[in-house]
């Protein structure tokens, strides 16, 4: 009776009965998945941000598809000031971008309007495991290419040709990715947009951590905003952003040649016509909840460079555990020594951690897991030392 666009099995993975079991005989589970800000002690939104949402504008309800010019404004001023150019000019106009309630919204938008029912897009392997049930839901097909490690993370640019196939639609680059916290070189990029460029292939980048480099790194993490030479469609939001996923804001800024791009704008602004799902509230609200982004950006930073230092630097005290080299983000991947390859099982199991099993993000092996980089430094030390006596 149902789509089979949506699962029709909802059993549980061996993990989740795992932890379900545990915390029913009251085991203390210490969670390093837990990458929801407003969780781990790094809310976004103070008494400020919240007063916002009452500006006695939003009690008309006036929609524009394309998003409130005056939230478009804001957006623009704040890739200006990435761009180090605050005040100054900004490589997206308020007329290049449209808005969404989320990131996984404004996929579907871009799903709708670059693909037919049966065509492709291709994503990074491994990645987030969300392309391919919001592809399903829309009829399209979801190929990958992959993302190697050796000393670093880098693109396997032959199994991006090879899934390139004549079906394609758009590419997909999540910079930096999650769960790798690597980014596409300026050479990868560059040979990444001419391949799309000829292929007529859309390039989608998800930027939505791309404030978030690594310490100590200093300088910025690669964006596709500005001019390019293939349609391109960059994605971020106030969740990350700003650590407000419960305001549901996010936008799709889109970039290119003039022709392409202005038919992509009038394709987008008819898909967000039908929809009209971001609040009003929250977008009169933008122009303060960006300003407060600084606060939370610097909280953000702080717990990053503490976890990371407890995690990759000499001495952490948990020999047989490493961290695979990222450029960014809010995860790492770890790898374990040892004869069981299940390291995520092995370490809920025998220790009560709760991590990603690799195979989650279509890591290599069973033996490499993902953290996220957020709990609480308390929370993340006492993790790491129960895993340091895991056979």
């Amino acid at each position: 009776m149902l789509s089979p666009r949506v699962p029709h099995d909802y059993s549980p993975n061996e993990i989740t009965k795992l932890l379900l079991a545990k915390r029913r005989a009251g085991a203390e589970i210490l969670d390093l998945t837990e990458s929801n800000p407003t969780r781990a002690g790094l809310p976004g939104a103070g008494t400020a941000e919240l007063q916002a949402l009452a500006d006695p504008r939003a009690a008309r309800y006036d929609p524009d598809p394309r998003g409130l010019p005056a939230a478009r404004e804001a957006i623009a001023r704040y890739y200006a000031e990435r761009a180090g150019a605050p005040g100054g000019e900004s490589p997206v106009g308020p007329d290049d971008l449209v808005l969404a309630a989320s990131t996984s919204e404004a996929y579907a938008h871009l799903f709708r309007l670059l693909c037919e029912p049966g065509e492709e897009v291709l994503a990074p392997r491994p990645s987030y495991p969300l392309f391919e049930p919001l592809a399903s839901l829309e009829g399209i097909k979801v190929e990958t290419y992959r993302l190697d490690y050796a000393s670093g993370w880098r693109l396997d640019l032959d199994s991006l040709k090879a899934a390139a196939g004549s079906r394609t639609r758009a590419l997909i680059l999540v910079q930096p990715n999650n769960p790798t916290g690597s980014c596409l070189g300026a050479e990868e990029i560059a040979r990444v947009e001419e391949i799309c460029a000829a292929r007529r292939i859309a390039l989608i980048s998800d930027e939505v951590f791309g404030d978030y480099a690594w310490p100590p790194a200093k300088a910025p993490l690669p964006s596709l905003t500005g001019p390019r030479g293939a349609l391109t469609f960059v994605l971020s939001g106030l969740s990350k952003l700003c650590g407000m996923p419960q305001m549901k804001l996010a936008w799709i800024a889109v970039q290119g040649l003039s022709a392409a791009k202005r038919e992509a704008l009038e394709g987008l602004e008819w898909i967000a016509d039908l929809f009209l799902s971001v609040g009003t509230p929250v977008q009169w609200a933008l122009p303060r909840l960006l300003k407060a982004r600084s606060g939370f950006h610097g909280r953000v930073m702080r717990r990053l460079a503490a976890n990371l230092d407890r995690l990759r630097g000499p001495g952490n005290g948990t020999p047989g555990l490493g961290v695979l080299g990222g450029d960014g983000g809010w995860s790492a991947v770890v790898s374990a020594s040892g004869s069981e390859p299940d390291f995520a099982l092995r370490a809920l199991r025998d220790r009560d951690v709760l991590l990603h099993p690799g195979h989650y993000y279509e890591l290599a092996n069973d033996s490499l897991g993902v953290l996220s980089l957020l709990p609480e430094p308390s929370t993340f030390d006492e993790a790491l030392k129960r895993l340091e006596s895991l056979p």
